[in-house]
């Protein structure tokens, strides 16, 4: 098993979640009737929550925090059909950018020590 970075994991969890709400999302959207085809409120709102769902095993590879940006655009996008999501979705947003500050500091200072400790520094 390969050591995945604290970066990655943490925008996993958050994609994960997020996933759960966009479906919750989609339910409200139907009962609330927001787009007068039940098949368009159906497609968009599983069709993301499925997106955000597989996006973890994408995380860390090249242009994939770029599109995790654009994914949380999306997601706050949502609001236009379902007002709530505007709030829901700025606090997966901001646990999004939280998650990529912290685990990048994370991941530097991980690699700061590793290359420490191989010249022979302290443990």
């Amino acid at each position: 098993m390969r050591n995945r970075s604290t970066k990655a994991t943490l925008g996993s969890l958050v994609m994960v979640f997020q996933s759960v709400v966009v479906f919750f999302a989609t339910l409200v959207g139907f009962g609330l009737q927001v787009y007068p085809e039940p098949a368009v409120i159906w497609g968009v709102g599983l069709g993301l929550a499925v997106i955000l769902m597989l996006f973890p095993a994408f995380l860390g590879k090249p242009g994939s925090y770029a599109l995790g940006w654009i994914l949380q655009g999306i997601v706050v996008s949502l609001g236009i059909w379902v007002p709530l999501m505007f709030g829901l979705g700025a606090v997966f947003l901001a646990m999004w950018a939280w998650g990529m500050i912290a685990g990048g500091t994370i991941d530097k200072a991980r690699v700061a020590k590793s290359k420490l400790d191989s010249e022979g520094g302290t443990k």
